[in-house]
């Protein structure tokens, strides 16, 4: 695990100083040619796009696994096109993953294990539109997101009786400005209902307010890099604090993305995880020979029919015991 955990930081570290060292709206290699001689959106066709044409709906597969207080899960998700106007189109986004068991004797969520197949689902409806050139992509999304969990033995050596499936529950909002090479993502998730409940003889586990902001920029046409600063809080005041992540996305083929993440807080410590996402159907405008021909149009298209797996789980942490949590001494 240590070894793996020091690739990855020395990977985000190396994509973190190339980053560092381009200068912001300097031109990529496959933009060369546009750099030595500038095109108006006029010249690259973007302003005659119809957007109906270029955002459809599309569905696929995605799966991750475990992080600071999410789960091992793989599943289905949709993007749903609802309405078009010339410049902006309102869709609903879902997803519903199947959630399994941690991996080996490694908690998720610090202390209890995750064990047992239970359906998690996430609803995002929102609005995204174009400037007037077309040149950034805005959009602002809120939803709902459900987490049953099942708890099962503590990976602490602490022997735990009458383990527990639970239901957490969150609200969530997302703000998106995405250009050709920059992208950036607010997002606040909050938890409702009961948010505090006891998995087991001696644990309660709390779902976790988290608010934070995610800023990217496309190394290559087909890799990105993003940086991004989190706050979180919740379980009683245990995990509160702040975190930073790191990640690496890579576009396989069209509609296919993995992804590495690194992840830091004083409540989880470091969590290293990976992703995957396919989509059928997905933007016919990301087909590779058309993208080399209009390299500043497509990232800004495809993003208004991106069906976003960041930041839709209900993030859990379970430090203190239930007796502490109704006042006992442990």
């Amino acid at each position: 695990m240590l070894s793996s955990i020091l690739r990855s930081i020395a990977l985000v570290g190396t994509a973190a100083l190339s980053l560092a060292s381009i200068p912001f709206g300097a031109a990529r290699a496959d933009d060369t040619k546009l750099a030595q001689a500038p095109a108006t959106a006029k010249d690259l066709g973007v302003m005659a796009v119809n957007l109906k044409d270029a955002v459809k709906f599309n569905y696929g597969f995605q799966g991750a696994l475990q992080g600071a207080g999410t789960p091992n899960q793989a599943g289905l998700g949709a993007f749903i096109p609802l309405k078009f106007s010339k410049n902006s189109v309102a869709f609903v986004d879902v997803l519903v993953n199947a959630n399994f068991n941690d991996y080996g004797n490694y908690s998720s969520i610090i202390n209890t294990t995750v064990a047992g197949t239970t359906f998690s689902t996430s609803t995002r409806l929102g609005y995204r539109w174009l400037n007037g050139n077309r040149s950034w992509m805005y959009g602002v999304n809120a939803g709902y997101d459900s987490r049953p969990m099942a708890s099962g033995p503590a990976d602490t050596g602490v022997s735990v009786s009458n383990s527990q499936t639970v239901f957490f529950q969150q609200v969530a909002a997302n703000l998106e400005a995405v250009s050709n090479t920059w992208n950036f993502n607010a997002y606040a998730l909050v938890p409702v209902g009961d948010t505090e409940q006891q998995l087991n003889s001696f644990y309660n586990g709390g779902a976790l307010d988290t608010y934070g902001l995610d800023v990217g920029y496309s190394i290559t046409t087909d890799l990105r890099a993003s940086v991004g600063y989190y706050y979180q809080s919740g379980d009683l005041g245990a995990a509160d604090g702040s975190g930073v992540k790191g990640r690496l996305a890579y576009n396989l083929t069209n509609g296919l993305t993995v992804g590495a993440n690194l992840s830091y807080d004083q409540a989880f410590d470091t969590r290293v995880s990976g992703d995957i996402k396919y989509r059928f159907g997905a933007n016919g405008y990301g087909a590779p020979s058309i993208r080399k021909q209009q390299p500043v149009v497509m990232p800004v298209i495809q993003a208004l029919a991106t069906t976003g797996t960041a930041n839709r789980d209900v993030r859990v942490h379970d430090l203190g015991c239930w007796k502490c949590f109704c006042g006992w001494t442990c």
